[in-house]
């Protein structure tokens, strides 16, 4: 039987977000759409989880010890790491680790919380 694609979704803990800078989002919508994604790939084949980092004080311990132990297929770094001046240095930290300790995984990057599945199905099918 063939394996499930893993799949890692890095985004920023909807419990540190600086809702100024998303109108109209709140920790609970993030965390709503999120896991709906989360949801959405794991029934359609894929084995997903979700790694919540802060905004650099545990973020590399925290994607370190997520890449550890699996071998995923794709990595997907949010919007809201991506995208964010304020996060640029925790970006390139994100990028550098993957890069280092998860070679052989896709990344891809997704516009917002709600086109994760996107992203994903861009890469791994």
């Amino acid at each position: 039987m063939k394996e499930s694609p893993k799949v890692l979704l890095i985004g920023l803990d909807p419990a540190v977000v600086n809702y100024e800078k998303w109108p109209g989002l709140t920790p609970e919508r993030l965390l709503g759409v999120l896991r709906k994604d989360e949801g959405a790939l794991n029934e359609m084949g894929y084995d997903t989880s979700i790694c919540f980092i802060d905004h650099g004080e545990t973020a590399e311990a925290t994607i370190r010890s997520q890449l550890a132990d699996t071998n995923f297929s794709c990595i997907l770094i949010g919007a809201g790491v991506r995208t964010d001046p304020d996060e640029f240095l925790l970006f390139e930290k994100a990028i550098n680790l993957v890069h280092e300790l998860a070679p052989q995984a896709r990344i891809c990057f997704n516009t917002g919380p709600t086109d994760s599945v996107d992203a994903v199905q861009r890469w791994v099918s």
